[in-house]
Order: structure tokens, then sequence, then C-alpha cells
């Protein structure tokens, strides 16, 4: 039995294949992040009022430079899939649509590449 109304059927539109994928992967980073999210929110208790050179200190330990990654990582994908459902959903201009797709592919990679290297740039001097 095929859903499609006839004018579906004539312009060959339907289901693009793909929205269990991004379902998925929307929600393996959300689930991902909750621990992430409680690890940090730990962290910065136990580091409040603490001077400078302790913060940093703990910051360039190997297990907590990892997390960190980790959760830079899975926000920024979180972030760039959930930017990318709401262009697709309210961005009806196809042009507008692409060039804010592209936009948003770029921004998440740059936010994302420059705090993984904060993270580094501290794992690796402290």
């Amino acid at each position: 039995m095929d859903m499609r109304t006839p004018l579906g059927k004539v312009r060959g539109l339907g289901s693009a294949k793909s929205g269990t994928d991004h379902f998925w992967k929307v929600r393996t980073t959300s689930v991902a992040l909750v621990p992430l999210i409680l690890f940090y929110i730990v962290f910065l208790i136990m580091h409040v009022g603490k001077p400078y050179a302790d913060v940093v200190g703990a910051l360039a330990n190997p297990f907590v430079a990892t997390i960190n990654a980790l959760t830079i990582i899975a926000s920024i994908v979180h972030m760039r899939l959930g930017m990318e459902e709401i262009i697709q959903d309210y961005v009806h201009s196809e042009g507008m649509k692409l060039a804010a797709l592209v936009l948003n592919a770029f921004f998440s990679l740059l936010v994302g590449g420059l705090c993984l290297f904060a993270v580094l740039k501290i794992a690796f001097a402290g």
C-alpha cells in the first residue's frame, strides 16, 4: 500500500530514508553527553575558587583532558545535527538552505577545532 499522495507520486517526493539515522545520531550524542556534562559539573564544583595554576594543572591531567575532548566532540556533533534539523525544517529557499547547511558545517568544524586546540594546548603545556 502506497501512502504517498498523487501529487507526491508525480513529483517523486517522499522519504529521503535518512531520518532514522539522524534520529539515532542525535539520541546517541544526547545519551553520551549526560555523563560527560555531569563530570564537567563535578569538576567545576571541585575547582571553584582554586588558584589558576591548580585548575590548569587539573585540566592537564590526561583523563580530564580526554573527558574534555570527548565532551567537545559530542557537543559539537549534537549542535551540528540540531542546527541541521532546524535549517531543513524552517528554511524554505533551496539556495539559502544549502548556504546555511554549509555554514553550519564549517562553523561546527571551526568551533570544534578551536576548542580541541585549547584542550590539547593545556594538556601538553601543563
